[in-house]
C-alpha cells in the first residue's frame, strides 16, 4: 500500500469506518479488499480484519507466483528446440553484448563480481577532468570488499600520476584483502576482467556504452595483455616502489619526453599520462630548463641528443 492508503486504513481501524471520499487518494484499499461497504449503510466503508486481509493477499500473491512459474516452464519447453537449432555462428554473437548507461554498466559489473570467486583484473586510466560521483564510488567499494571477503583477489593498473591522488590512496586504505595495484607511464583504456569468464571494455568516449565480452579467445587475449603490462609496471600498493631520478630528469619527465619526440600536443600528453594540461606544461618547462632548451623544436632535438630515453627507469 501507498503511505496514504496506510493512513486511511489505520483511521478505519481506529474509528470503525471511513467515508468513501477518504479513499480518493488510495483506491487500492477497496481493490485489495481492505475496505468494504457497510451492510446497513452503502455510504460508509468498514475495514476488513488485517489478519484476514493479509491471508487473502498472500493467497493471491502465491497464485501469481505459481502462474509465473508455469509460464517459465512453458517458455523453456518452447525455446529448447530453438536453442538446439542455433548455429555456432549465431551463438558467437551472444559472446559480445552492448550495455547502455553508466548505471546499467555498474550493475552488470556488480553482477559479474557477485558470481565470481577467483580474481578481478582491472586497468583504470585516470582522467582528472572526470567528475567522480561519491555514491558510485561508495557502491563500488562495497562491491569490491564483498568480492575480497569471499577470498578473491584484485589486481589494478593505473598511470603513475595516481600514486599520490586522494582518490586512489583512500581506496586502498579502506579495502582489506588480497589486493595489489601497480602503475605505468601509460595504460590502455578501461578494462575489467572477472575470473576467466567475462570482461568489460568501453564502447564510447564518455563511458556511457560498454561491451560485455564472454568470448573465450578474447578473454584469453585480454588476460595475456594485462599480464604483460603487470610485469612491466611499478608496484604501488601494498608496498610502493619509486622510480629513480636520473641526471635531474624525473620518471614523469622522461615519459613526457618520449611523447614530445613523437609529436604529441600538450593536451594529448596530459590525457595519456593522466594529468591536467597545466601540470603537463609545468613538467615540460622543467624538462626544457634542465636540458637548456629555448624552444619546442630545440627541446625535441636535445631530448634525442641527451640519451634520456635510452635509460631504463
Amino acid at each position: 500500500m501507498c503511505p496514504a492508503g496506510v493512513r486511511v486504513y489505520q483511521q478505519a481501524l481506529r474509528e470503525g469506518h471511513v467515508t468513501p471520499s477518504a479513499t480518493g487518494m488510495a483506491p487500492c484499499l477497496v481493490d485489495f479488499g481492505l475496505l468494504h461497504p457497510a451492510l446497513d449503510d452503502p455510504d460508509r466503508l468498514e475495514p476488513a480484519s488485517p489478519m484476514a486481509a493479509l491471508h487473502s493477499l498472500l493467497r493471491a500473491s502465491g497464485q501469481r507466483i505459481a502462474d509465473e512459474r508455469r509460464r517459465e516452464e512453458k517458455l523453456v519447453v518452447a525455446f529448447a528446440p530453438l536453442i538446439r537449432e542455433e548455429s555456432s555462428e549465431a551463438a558467437d554473437v551472444t559472446a559480445l553484448m552492448a550495455v547502455t548507461g553508466k548505471e546499467q554498466i555498474s550493475r552488470a559489473i556488480a553482477d559479474a563480481l557477485s558470481d565470481a570467486t577467483e580474481h578481478a583484473l582491472t586497468i583504470q586510466p585516470y582522467r582528472p577532468h572526470l567528475t567522480r560521483d561519491p555514491e558510485v564510488h561508495k557502491a563500488a567499494m562495497k562491491r569490491d570488499q564483498a568480492f575480497l571477503d569471499r577470498g578473491a583477489r584484485i589486481r589494478a593498473l593505473y598511470q603513475h600520476t595516481v600514486r599520490h591522488t586522494p582518490y586512489t590512496r583512500d581506496r586502498y586504505e579502506q579495502l582489506t584483502g588480497d589486493v595489489e595495484a601497480r602503475t605505468l607511464d601509460e595504460v590502455t583504456d578501461r578494462l575489467i576482467i572477472v575470473d576467466r569468464t567475462v570482461a568489460f571494455i568501453p564502447a564510447s568516449a564518455d563511458r556511457s556504452l560498454a561491451l560485455e565480452v564472454r568470448h573465450p579467445a578474447l578473454i584469453a587475449y585480454f588476460i595475456n595483455t594485462f599480464d604483460r603490462l603487470w610485469h612491466l609496471a611499478t608496484p604501488m600498493y601494498p608496498e610502493a616502489v619509486h622510480q629513480p631520478t636520473l641526471n635531474g630528469i624525473t620518471p614523469r619527465q622522461r615519459a613526457i619526453a618520449a611523447l614530445l619526440v613523437e609529436g604529441h600536443t600538450d593536451t594529448d600528453i596530459a590525457d595519456r599520462l593522466g594529468m591536467n594540461v597545466r601540470t603537463a606544461r609545468v613538467h615540460i618547462a622543467k624538462l626544457a630548463a634542465t636540458l637548456g632548451s629555448e624552444s619546442r623544436a630545440q627541446l625535441g632535438y636535445l631530448i634525442g641528443q641527451s640519451g634520456i630515453l635510452d635509460r631504463e627507469g
